[in-house]
């Protein structure tokens, strides 16, 4: 990553991918989400379309299997491009995608879900897209996608925090549970933080591409959040699930241009 590089075709291919397994995860944790007790109406998270009754659970599995089943078909192209680390990273990402809420032993309720959201939102994520591009992989691309991948485990950490109450009477075991409200504050501010200065590293790494360092500037309106996070509870949570978001956009947006600069 000591340069640019794209190819539409294989960019688009992939970001259609990734968004169809974006898609396929959260279908299939609204369905087992809803055929494990977790959902209930005491839901403070955004509607759950199993559990509100708008979508019958026999429909929202065979829709989850066909959201997947279009991800794969995408990703055909990608693996005649990119060959068998496409194959690995496709078939894994649908895999955890299930078993984040599915199967015996589910990630996300045993506190799993952080590392997974860390390392399939950032680094597999953005390796995977530069690599189906250019056939090429290295240290500077992946430690620019930990940055997408800290912010994604911060939406995850404002999610858990708000359900604190609920899935301790669920019996999950999230992070936010097993260490309490304290150490999930500690856990977003510092995600957020270390995300942040991700563009110094790679400048000092690159020596090189020094206008990304503007990307830091999403630390401004991040302060606004850190602050509001710690002050608020339960449902009024959803505000700052939507602003951690934000920053993960505004940041991309901002590191993007900035590289190509």
């Amino acid at each position: 990553m000591t340069g640019t590089a794209f190819y539409w075709p294989a960019a688009v291919a992939a970001m259609i991918g990734a968004l169809l397994i974006q898609i396929g995860t959260n279908f299939a944790n609204d369905y087992f989400d809803f055929k494990k007790g977790i959902d209930t109406k005491e839901r403070l998270g955004p509607m759950r379309v199993t559990q509100s009754g708008l979508v019958d659970p026999v429909i929202m599995k065979r829709t989850t299997i066909l959201v997947f089943a279009l991800a794969l078909l995408v990703g055909v192209y990608l693996v005649w491009l990119g060959g068998w680390p496409i194959v690995v990273i496709g078939l894994l990402s649908i895999l955890f995608g299930i078993l984040y809420t599915g199967g015996p032993y589910p990630l996300g309720y045993n506190g799993w879900g952080d590392i997974f959201v860390l390392i399939f939102f950032g680094p597999v994520a953005v390796g995977g897209t530069y690599y189906v591009q250019t056939l090429d992989i290295n240290l500077t691309v992946l430690i620019a996608g930990l940055a997408p991948g800290l912010f994604s485990v911060a939406i995850l950490t404002v999610n858990n925090l708000r359900d604190l109450d609920n899935d301790r009477a669920s019996g999950k075991k999230t992070l936010a549970i097993r260490f309490g409200r304290t150490f999930t504050l500690i856990e977003y501010r510092l995600t957020i933080l270390i995300a942040c200065l991700i563009p110094i590293l790679l400048v000092l790494v690159e020596r090189n591409h020094l206008p990304v360092i503007a990307a830091t500037v999403t630390l401004i309106p991040a302060f606004v959040a850190m602050h509001k996070v710690s002050r608020i509870h339960g449902r009024k949570l959803n505000d700052c699930l939507a602003l951690t978001g934000q920053l993960l956009l505004l940041y991309s947006l901002i590191f993007s241009v900035s590289w190509i600069i």
